[in-house]
């Protein structure tokens, strides 16, 4: 056995910081973020509504202490997917197009309500932004999409024409003509995408056409379509200036604490500095500060990870997967695993100083949606395990070791990753797809993990300094300086009982608050050590606990509690925003010239008895316009004509929408952009119900003509990027088969299909052959020829 009393950090200098500074200095953007979602994620009682699941979801973590909730991509995927394949960046579930109008997430209006009730219950939101890729052009039949000018990457079948729904040009029809002439905002050509004239290259990390096709973020990666009829010029920088504008928008738009960054090794560092720079300072009253929490996905080993981190200056964190690695060991092993070596698989950039505050960067996990993808039969309950897809290998959330690995990651330093199939049970219910939120019976929630949230918030374990205090094959140490001590025990059934040394006066009177020793207590001797005793993982201690004890003084000032917080949103009305089909929400469009007509700007849902402060931001302050604030019934209730800027205010008789809305004052008047923004409180618990507009978008609307459906795109492909897109009117299991033309089968896997269209990018993890296949459903007794290069 070994006794320490150092810290365990890889680098002196920070280490040397952390000593000299950490006492009286706050540290700031440390949260425990609960990834709100899965790999699947579906509620037949919110059918393409997650918003509307994760705002009834919100008392009940708000109650377990969750600082903020990570939100999937929210932006229009081309076949209502998870999100993961964005499609429109200026398209939030309320422009009708691709055949639909809401995201898996919900519509705009679903979504603002969402975040601002999340805020309401004191917790903040991630949202997950996908900078790498898009996807899916052309219409939704795919019209318009392939420019027979773009270079080939022998990936994307040239379907590099972005083309987009706007106000002014609605999807009037499915064909390449109508799609190749829509305007809406940030249209992309295929000189946008990796290979083009300014970047000749597919190979390496930041040019690889992985996810397809890929963005070029280098300077001279610009052009125009060989095609399209909405074909503006372009100049240098132009994906680089038009994703910054977006990301400016969108956090105005959307109101988010903090972003979740996906797959960031595989587009240049400059360009994320850039983003994250102004996300967090150049984003007006929206700015995130410089402690804005920001994590991103970078696979790889501990100094890799470190260099990302410097080289965006330190404005965002990364996922430890270097310390994933130890985790998924304490259950891997079998408890043959060496926990006392866990310190040293952590990376090395954790904590970092900005702007005179310590911020905790670095992201402990157990699992995410990446790295746990299970088979499911009907109901939802786990039948096996995708390992071909999993980014690493899945911890099973049913391993008796679970606990000790998430007692690691809340003890180490960091803002920890609660992935949701670990907090909450959805395995073994048969209500993977039909619980309710709200209902502890539906939706049980894993006690340890629970419980270890309590400790780290109600114990404040970050607030104390790190330091290794034990290490020993079987049992692991960590105290929090003065805060608590977490004991870490991957044996299945013999306590660890290790005298360790402490920060804590001589005398204080420690017990476990996880319950596991009853109502034993230890107190801290003369020279400051202490005993730890810590349970086996077989559940066998007091409470059931697993693998795990914390430590901290018997009259510790507990009561974490979030405090409720109000929402601010910003509408920007202009032709190449939202869309004016009877389809869609019919939000945006600039103000007419020579028209008093109005234009809706966006709806707000507001708790009863709140006040609504409302601003009108003109582009030309010289015109006389109206602002005005309508109920549910339509009836205006507030309204407010001048020049300038115009700023007014309600009081809410009722929860309910609110509509915001603008419009010239006068026929003399020419056309104009104009921004409102919205500062209100929702409630935190809505009354009845979770419905919006959502008569154009359910389940029934589908055509029938779609419920057995089948496309491959591209093809020819690749053995490695086979997208099959199935159409369905129920949600059901399939099974996806290939063949050769020998009829032997190469590949065959079971997904989960959704009311409506369904993308899946096939696992195939072996070599095919070039040459024609046979893609088949059994289920829908449909098949395809598809050609792999």
């Amino acid at each position: 056995m070994k006794h320490f009393t150092k810290f365990s950090f890889k680098r002196p200098l920070l280490l040397l910081a952390l000593l000299l500074g950490m006492g009286n200095q706050a540290v700031r953007a440390q949260q425990v973020v609960l990834q709100g979602f899965w790999w699947d994620y579906w509620n037949s009682n919110y059918p393409n509504g997650w918003a509307n699941y994760i705002a009834d979801l919100a008392p009940r973590l708000k109650a377990m202490g969750i600082d903020a909730v990570w939100m999937p991509p929210t932006v229009k995927s081309p076949n209502q997917g998870n999100g993961y394949s964005p499609f429109d960046n200026y398209d939030l579930g309320d422009k009708y197009q691709k055949g639909f109008l809401a995201t898996r997430v919900g519509n705009k209006d679903e979504l603002l309500r969402g975040v601002a009730i999340l805020h309401a219950n004191g917790i903040d939101v991630v949202q997950d932004i996908v900078l790498n890729h898009n996807d899916g052009a052309g219409s939704a039949s795919g019209g318009g999409g392939q420019d027979p000018g773009a270079w080939e990457d022998y990936t994307t079948s040239k379907y590099k024409n972005f083309r987009y729904v706007s106000y002014a040009t609605p999807a009037v029809d499915e064909s390449a003509a109508n799609y190749l002439a829509r305007n809406g905002r940030f249209s992309k050509n295929w000189q946008n995408f990796n290979p083009n004239p300014g970047n000749n290259s597919t190979s390496g990390d930041w040019n690889q056409v992985l996810f397809g096709p890929d963005i070029s973020y280098y300077n001279g990666s610009y052009g125009q379509s060989s095609n399209a009829t909405f074909n503006p010029v372009q100049s240098a920088d132009y994906m680089r200036n038009k994703q910054r504008e977006w990301l400016i928008w969108y956090k105005k738009q959307v109101g988010f604490d903090g972003v979740r960054l996906d797959a960031v090794k595989h587009f240049p560092d400059f360009a994320m500095e850039d983003f994250l720079y102004n996300l967090q300072s150049n984003a007006g009253w929206a700015n995130g500060s410089p402690t804005m929490y920001a994590v991103g996905e970078w696979v790889g080993s501990s100094s890799q990870m470190d260099g990302w981190v410097a080289n965006v200056q330190s404005r965002a964190g990364t996922f430890d997967f270097s310390l994933r690695n130890g985790l998924y060991s304490i259950v891997s092993g079998g408890g043959n695993f060496d926990i006392g070596s866990l310190p040293g698989f952590q990376q090395g950039t954790r904590v970092v100083l900005t702007n005179g505050t310590y911020v905790h960067r670095t992201v402990p996990f157990v699992n995410n949606h990446d790295t746990f993808r299970p088979q499911v039969g009907s109901t939802g309950n786990y039948t096996g395990w995708n390992t071909g897809s999993e980014l690493a290998p899945h911890i099973d959330p049913f391993d008796p070791r679970l606990s000790a690995a998430y007692a690691a990651a809340l003890a180490f330093d960091g803002s920890p990753q609660i992935f949701f199939e670990d907090l909450f049970n959805i395995g073994n219910t048969g209500k993977r797809y039909s619980h309710s939120p709200k209902s502890t019976t539906d939706l049980p929630v894993r006690s340890d993990i629970e419980n270890l949230i309590w400790c780290h918030q109600n114990l404040k374990f970050k607030q104390g300094a790190y330091k290794v205090r034990w290490q020993a094959a079987d049992h692991l140490v960590i105290e929090r300086s003065t805060k608590a001590i977490i004991g870490i025990n991957d044996n299945f059934s013999t306590w660890q009982n290790s005298t360790v040394s402490c920060d804590f006066a001589p005398g204080t009177v420690l017990k476990d608050y996880s319950g596991a020793n009853g109502t034993a207590t230890v107190t801290v001797s003369g020279s400051q050590t202490v005993a730890i005793n810590t349970p086996p993982c077989n559940g066998t201690a007091a409470g059931g606990r697993r693998g795990y004890s914390v430590w901290a003084p018997t009259n510790a000032a507990t009561g974490y509690v979030k405090t409720a917080r109000t929402t601010t949103q910003e509408w920007e009305l202009a032709d190449d925003l939202g869309d004016k089909d009877s389809r869609s929400l019919g939000q945006g469009g600039q103000l007419p010239a020579s028209s008093t007509a109005i234009r809706k700007a966006g709806r707000i849902y507001v708790a009863s008895g709140k006040v609504i402060s409302y601003v009108l931001y003109p582009t030309d302050a010289t015109r006389s316009l109206t602002v005005s604030v309508t109920n549910s019934a339509g009836t205006v209730v507030s309204t407010l004509t001048g020049t300038g800027n115009l700023t007014g205010s309600y009081t809410t008789p009722a929860e309910g929408w609110y509509t915001l809305r603008a419009n010239n004052a006068s026929t003399a008047n020419p056309a104009q952009r104009c921004f409102i923004k919205a500062t209100y409180m929702p409630p935190a618990v809505v009354t009845g119900a979770m419905t919006g507009r959502r008569d154009n978008d359910t389940p029934a609307a589908i055509p029938a003509a779609l419920s057995t459906d089948l496309s491959v795109y591209p093809n020819p492909t690749t053995a490695d990027r086979i997208d099959v897109v199935l159409q369905s009117k129920l949600q059901q299991n399939a099974t996806i088969r290939l063949h050769d033309l020998t009829g032997r089968l190469v590949h065959e896997e079971t997904v989960r299909l959704y009311p409506g269209s369904n993308e899946v990018r096939l696992g195939v993890k072996r070599a095919l052959a070039s040459g024609m296949y046979q893609l088949s459903v059994p289920e829908f007794k449909l098949s395809r020829k598809l050609a792999l290069r």
